[in-house]
């Protein structure tokens, strides 16, 4: 299939939800086209070179497909866009000179379980160390954090409910005002929805963990959902090693506070 593409600092990963803000005018013609035609783009992370401006650019082979699910337009042609991932694909030529923006010849990739006893019991090791992950990830007496902002698109199968999970949230007064009583003075519960599906989870927990681009796309690019959420467990340890004793203090990545521009 044919598909324009969208190179980003940022990896993009299956049902992970990403707001863009588009004003050049290559990705604005972009952003019609699917628009008009009700198709998606794709989006690869740049390996070298810039999101923005003219010069050479080199990205990833394996990206991920982009859907519109909302789009605003300015008067002056400028967009806002929410873009889901779906599916992985590999890009197997470049079109050079048919529209002003990059469009490739690719291939959506299967997703490959690997061993189905393993994955699944990765998965759920990988939902009790995310859980603690997410009790570190809030700020202790004295410190202050944004607040997360990570939108999903998990999608619902009879088969495979998802499974909410409850985590520790005490509240802070950081703005000097006091946080509402809570009785037995036991820390609020966060419930956090957690998909059972090993691929979809693998997937999820892949897109929010807090890692660098190249280990991110990395984590995109698994041969398999048993080999990804092996190298996911060991990520979301280093990290809990990290926050637990406070080496790493949380920065939420750009892309989960704001619009991308480009």
């Amino acid at each position: 299939m044919e598909l324009p593409l969208f190179p980003l600092n940022t990896v993009l990963c299956p049902g992970i939800a990403l707001p863009l803000h588009i004003f050049e005018d290559r990705y604005r013609a972009l952003v019609r086209h699917c628009i008009d035609s009700k198709s998606p783009f794709g989006i690869v992370l740049i390996r070298e070179g810039r999101e923005v401006g003219t010069g050479a650019i080199s990205f990833t082979g394996i990206g991920t497909v982009a859907e519109i699910r909302d789009a605003g337009r300015y008067e002056d042609g400028r967009y806002d866009l929410l873009v889901v991932g779906t599916r992985r694909f590999e890009i197997r030529r470049v079109l050079s000179g048919r529209r002003p923006y990059l469009v490739a010849e690719v291939d959506v990739l299967d997703d490959e379980l690997g061993d189905e006893p393993t994955a699944r019991r990765l998965a759920m090791k990988a939902t009790r160390r995310f859980v603690r992950y997410l009790e570190l990830l809030q700020p202790r007496s004295g410190e202050t954090a944004d607040e997360i902002d990570v939108q999903v698109e998990v999608e619902a199968d009879e088969d495979e409910p998802a499974t909410e999970v409850e985590v520790d949230a005490e509240e802070s007064a950081s703005d000097g005002g006091d946080a509402d009583p809570v009785a037995g003075d036991q820390p609020r519960k966060r419930r956090v929805t957690i998909p059972d599906d090993p691929t979809v989870l693998s997937y999820l927990l892949a897109g929010i963990v807090q890692v660098e681009a190249p280990r991110r796309q990395a984590l995109l690019e698994a041969a398999t959902t048993e080999a990804r959420l092996r190298v996911l467990l060991a990520l979301i340890d280093r990290e809990v090693f990290l926050l637990d004793r406070r080496l790493r203090l949380f920065k939420p990545d750009a892309r989960l506070l704001g619009s991308r521009r480009s």
